[in-house]
């Protein structure tokens, strides 16, 4: 594989190939975009932004629903030396808020947008009297129906050492942080990944994740494009409201490269048991799923694959992969055809330092870990206690990274930039890993960080939202992630101080799950009243304390006891369809009640959860209703009532 200088190269090299990008929005809303075409898109679009005063190292925040744009947006800012920023764009306040943070921070920050977004933001700007906020994005906005037609951009002239592009964490409470990625960082993973993976211009590659995620846009767009194959983008919000399709894309494109993280696998299956697929539908072509982003449960790897196996899925395309952002994305890999293996350990023995205890799989304290390959090209990984002293394989330790595709610095942040590095110039991942049989396992993370669906959340950021109830502050809540054994996905916890009658509890516990819900669009599990929060003598809150009791069980029978009370629903409304909606909800809902004059989008539910109430209603009642009815019909009564219309 050609190892390119800089990215204007590498789509200069693609644009001579007969390939293209397929852009899926629905069942039957495609378009196709070839390379060549890309190519002279951007250039022109370039032109425009050139036009209105936009220069090399200036900052374009692309802020697009529509992955066409986005993509034409990022290679346009490529061409032009401009440096892109992708932010998703989303439905909850932690959204809005993390743009606005990224926009501040920026030198010359331009946002480009659609005119129904920009309109939603400077709504919500003036609500809440941003003034600064306001006025950038009135001064320093882009919208996507006001590019008009001009002379095609100027190619800038760039080094290998020149910024790329930022890749920013999450943040909805302090400030996020920009990861800056360089030509030779992008290029040299790129090159890494193509290899690691055995890609080449006769794949086919098929992605639902966010181009705005450094797996979705490097992993599935930019290396499948230097690797010269077709690929498929399929939306986001598509995949989410119908899962489903995933598969039958796969099919339909004769696709050989796949990728999901966990949640992935878990809300596919969700459907697939009440749905199922057509008998005819045809995986044998799948040679890879690359599987990352969060934490990889075995059990749900399994699950999904026996499931798949009777439509031809192999057993051995499920491909466990290690990577971060600081390392633009690709770090470990296996080797592809070979079935995943895992290791098998007492939970209790993961301490840094110290060798890793087997145990048997079903066992109260065994936890299983997915082996995630070697180093990918041009990376060195290290694992070192806790003064960066070398260790052995078999000890667990934190896991160091070395190499050409590794960032040099936080964008603005030099104090973070410090901290990333050890003296000797090793990135710190932040994340915990043995090697076993010359394999990388992550045991952990020795941060306090969640993993959501895929995205980062601060404990610390999520505290902070908690703390704004009347009677709570950041002293009283801690906000923490486990992921239980047999389960795929993370669980979000909220241990509160409280020390008043039990019984009078699922109010509180109501306003933390309402607060999270409406601010950064997360479903908490467990809020969970302590007696006490643990903290060391220097004042520092003993999260894995906490964590430690809950997975041991020691709040097992208090959950049992503050179960009925917070899942309680008590009579049956006398409308049968409002009552059938009810029991629906409550399938899904955890131990939130969601009554029938309840806003839905205010109750402490996810979006994902909404998306599987509507798609079990629609299991009932075919074709009469879509979650976009909800924001008409926002309440359960209000969605009875426009269904019975249509029956």
């Amino acid at each position: 594989m050609k190892l390119y200088e800089t990215m204007i190269d590498l789509l200069a090299d693609a644009r001579g190939r007969d390939r293209h990008i397929r852009f899926i929005d629905g069942e039957h809303d495609e378009s196709l975009v070839s390379f060549s075409e890309l190519y002279d898109r951007a250039l022109a679009l370039l032109g425009s932004l050139q036009a209105r005063g936009m220069q090399p190292r200036d900052e374009l925040v692309i802020f697009s629903k529509s992955n066409e744009s986005f993509v034409v947006a990022f290679w346009a800012a490529i061409l032009g030396g401009i440096v892109p920023v992708p932010v998703a764009v989303g439905i909850s306040d932690e959204h809005r808020f993390k743009l606005f943070r990224i926009i501040k921070q920026l030198h010359r920050g331009t946002l480009f947008t659609e005119l129904d977004v920009l309109e939603r933001l400077l709504e919500f700007s003036r609500q809440r009297q941003l003034d600064d906020v306001q006025a950038i994005l009135e001064t320093r906005s882009v919208l996507i129906s006001d590019i008009k037609p001009a002379d095609n951009g100027e190619l800038a002239n760039v080094s290998a050492d020149d910024p790329v592009f930022i890749q920013y964490s999450s943040g909805s409470t302090s400030d996020p942080k920009g990861v800056c990625l360089s030509h030779r960082n992008l290029c040299t993973n790129i090159r890494a990944i193509i290899e690691g993976m055995q890609w080449t211009e006769d794949d086919q590659s098929l992605s639902w994740m966010p181009l705005t995620h450094d797996m979705g846009l490097i992993g599935y767009h930019l290396s499948v494009m230097a690797a010269g194959m077709n690929h498929a983008v399929m939306d986001t919000n598509l995949f989410v409201r119908r899962p489903l399709l995933w598969m039958n894309k796969a099919a339909e494109l004769r696709a050989t490269q796949l990728c999901s993280p966990n949640f992935g696998y878990k809300h596919f299956l969700r459907l697939f048991e009440r749905k199922g697929l057509p008998d005819d539908t045809d995986l044998s072509a799948v040679k890879l799923i690359l599987n990352g982003a969060e934490p990889i449960s075995w059990d749900l790897c399994e699950e999904f694959l026996t499931k798949m196996a009777p439509f031809g899925l192999k057993h051995s395309s499920m491909f466990p992969v290690y990577g971060l952002a600081e390392a633009t994305v690709g770090v470990s890999v296996g080797d592809p055809g070979v079935e995943p293996s895992r290791i098998t350990v007492n939970r209790h023995s993961l301490r840094i330092g110290d060798a890793f205890e087997s145990a048997t799989p079903g066992e109260p304290d065994a936890v299983s870990f997915l082996k995630v390959g070697n180093a990918i090209r041009d990376v060195e990984i290290r694992i070192t206690d806790d003064d960066d002293a070398l260790l052995d394989d078999g000890q667990v330790g934190h896991i160091q990274l070395l190499g050409a595709s590794v960032t040099d610095r936080i964008y603005g942040d030099e104090d973070a930039t410090h901290k990333l590095f050890t003296d000797d110039g090793w990135l710190r991942t932040g994340d915990c890993g043995v090697f076993v049989d010359k394999q990388l396992v992550i045991t952990g993370r020795e941060k306090d960080l969640i993993i959501v669906n895929g995205q980062n959340y601060y404990p610390h950021d999520l505290e902070e939202i908690v703390a704004g109830i009347d009677g709570l502050d950041s002293g009283k809540v801690v906000i923490a992630g486990s992921t239980p054994t047999g389960s795929g996905t993370e669980e979000l916890l909220a241990f509160i101080l409280y020390r008043q009658d039990i019984d009078a509890f699922a109010p509180l516990a109501d306003q933390v799950r309402n607060i999270i819900g409406s601010h950064v669009g997360l479903e908490v599990d467990h809020v969970i009243p302590v007696s006490r929060i643990p903290k060391t003598t220097s004042g520092k809150v003993q999260r894995a304390h906490l964590l430690r009791d809950y997975q041991n069980g020691e709040f097992d029978s208090l959950l049992q006891n503050i179960a009925p009370a917070l899942v309680s629903g008590g009579e049956v409304d006398e409308d049968p369809l409002v009552a059938e909606f009810v029991e629906i909800c409550r399938e899904f809902s955890k131990e939130r009640t969601i009554g029938p004059e309840d806003n839905l989008f205010e109750v402490g539910v996810s979006s994902l959860t909404l998306t599987e109430i509507v798609l079990a209603i629609d299991e009932r009642y075919p074709g009469k209703l879509d979650i976009s009815d909800l924001f008409d019909y926002p309440t359960l009564r209000e969605v009875a009532t426009f269904v019975r219309r249509s029956l």
